[in-house]
């Protein structure tokens, strides 16, 4: 029987301050970080997948996150019973951590989209888009003389913009919460640096480095996180799977919840997509193949007795059919998920697990998937979604072209605006407005980052400042909420 330290992968330790004693106390003091933070605020006010929603009753990421923060609690404690009754030796003093660890992991769940744009996957692509469009003005081939490595690794990284990684940032560079390294390490979702293109990603890391999962900026802030906690290049913490699992359950059934709140789909719809979607993906919609407290179902019941509890309600019909569904669908899912941490807990423990816990064939996965294939063919291809999402790439492109005077000025004309010197150069006064609008939390981070630079950068690189530079822009654009995004547009742009 194999003996497993957690102590390696959950403690106290931070980057500043001696490691508290008690380890509840160290998480709870996460917590507190956490929950006070305006990365987790400004969630209120961004898309899930409506965008510039009024209708309080439709999802935003604030309430994802809250959804997604009950799930990964859940599934803490079905480990936690799995692992009582496997042959897994954790030792009592072992067991006794299960309540930090749902602590983590809940947190985990509500920062996951702290790094999330405004407009959603939408934004991302739209600052990616200009980046990739822009580079050779934001990123100038001159500068490839000082640093050609750190020249390419900085294009790369500046056009890979992914709300995973802005997720690191923002706790580690942004808001600075100085969270234990295992609270850090517990939203690193994706383990490919920003800066590395997919074709290099080697075929055992190939579900775990799919996308960035932190930018150059965070390198040695990430390093040094997975040193403390013992876990290998290219590798997860083990509670990243279970904070990835609980969002894969809460969103592929909250989106068609929300669209039927919109009414983008009708219940009956669904009564018909559904079934269709997991047949589509292999399974048999009348087959009694998922195990729910004892008994077998198959998909079509689940449905049918949600569809019995809609007819007989006589007001609140559409919220009576989830009701009834997501209770069904969450345990089967939550139940996998868990089973699937326990059976492959080696592999999980030391990160090299290279799929999701709901990354198999099994029924209640394919379930989940028929969900997903529902929204993206019902949903998000919806006209009213999809202009949405054009306008939500006009307003982040036009931001762009608004700000880019800044990224295009000389090292020294931008640290004169800076540091607010004078500069034999004229007429820099549109870049000192644009500048003065900037978040001072995101130029203080620029600072830092450029007077202290990581140990890997020699001093006074002239590419190291321009991609900083470009991160200050991103951290601005990315940091705005849906609403905000668009006055500030609209203002801009002077428009009624």
């Amino acid at each position: 029987m194999t003996t497993y330290n957690f102590t390696d992968k959950v403690n106290s330790q931070r980057k500043f301050g001696a490691p508290s004693k008690v380890l509840q106390n160290a998480v709870e003091s996460d917590r507190g970080r956490i929950i006070n933070s305006a990365a987790v605020r400004r969630l209120q006010q961004k898309t899930q997948v409506f965008p510039l929603e009024r209708n309080a009753a439709v999802r935003s990421r604030l309430t994802h996150s809250m959804e997604v923060q009950q799930v990964g609690r859940f599934i803490v404690q079905q480990i936690d019973y799995g692992l009582s009754h496997s042959p897994y030796d954790l030792g009592q003093d072992q067991r006794s951590m299960f309540r930090a660890i749902e602590s983590l992991v809940e947190m985990a769940c509500l920062m996951h989209d702290v790094g999330n744009p405004p407009f959603g996957h939408f934004g991302e692509k739209a600052i990616n888009d200009w980046f990739a469009n822009h580079i050779k003005a934001v990123m100038p081939s001159e500068l490839r003389i000082a640093d050609p490595v750190l020249y390419h690794q900085a294009c790369v990284d500046v056009t890979h913009f992914e709300g995973n990684a802005q997720a690191i940032r923002q706790i580690t560079s942004l808001l600075n919460l100085n969270l234990t390294y295992s609270q850090i390490a517990s939203v690193l979702k994706y383990t490919r640096p920003a800066y590395i293109p997919n074709s290099d990603i080697k075929p055992e890391f190939s579900f775990l480095m799919k996308k960035p999962g932190f930018y150059l900026s965070e390198k040695a802030m990430v390093e040094e996180t997975l040193n403390a906690l013992n876990i290998q290049q290219g590798c997860r913490h083990p509670l990243s799977y279970i904070m990835e699992a609980a969002d894969d359950i809460s969103y592929c059934f909250a989106d068609l919840e929300d669209a039927v709140e919109k009414h983008v789909l009708s219940v009956e719809q669904l009564m018909t997509y559904i079934p269709a979607a997991y047949e589509k993906l292999g399974g048999d919609p009348a087959a009694q193949c998922l195990s729910y407290f004892g008994q077998t179902l198959s998909v079509k019941d689940m449905l049918h007795d949600a569809k019995i509890r809609y007819d007989k309600e006589a007001v609140d019909k559409a919220n009576q059919f989830f009701i009834s569904l997501r209770v069904k669908f969450q345990h089967l899912l939550v139940d996998h998920a868990a089973k699937r941490f326990v059976d492959n807990f080696e592999a999980v423990y030391n990160g090299h697990f290279n799929e999701g816990l709901l990354g198999d064939e099994n029924p209640a996965t394919k379930l989940a998937k028929a969900l997903r294939l529902t929204a993206l063919n019902h949903v998000f291809n919806h006209t009213e979604v999809e202009m949405q999402e054009l306008r939500g790439h006009r307003i982040i492109h036009g931001l762009l072209d608004i700000y880019a005077p800044l990224l295009t000025l000389s090292g020294e004309a931008f640290t004169a605006i800076v540091e607010e010197q004078s500069t034999n150069q004229p007429n820099l006064s549109l870049q000192r407005r644009l500048f003065n609008k900037l978040s001072k939390k995101h130029i203080r981070a620029y600072r830092s980052a450029t007077q202290s630079p990581p140990d890997f950068i020699s001093a006074d690189n002239p590419v190291w400042e321009r991609y900083c530079r470009c991160r200050l822009l991103q951290d601005y654009i990315s940091g705005m909420t849906d609403q905000y995004a668009y006055d500030e547009y609209k203002f801009l742009t002077v428009q009624d």
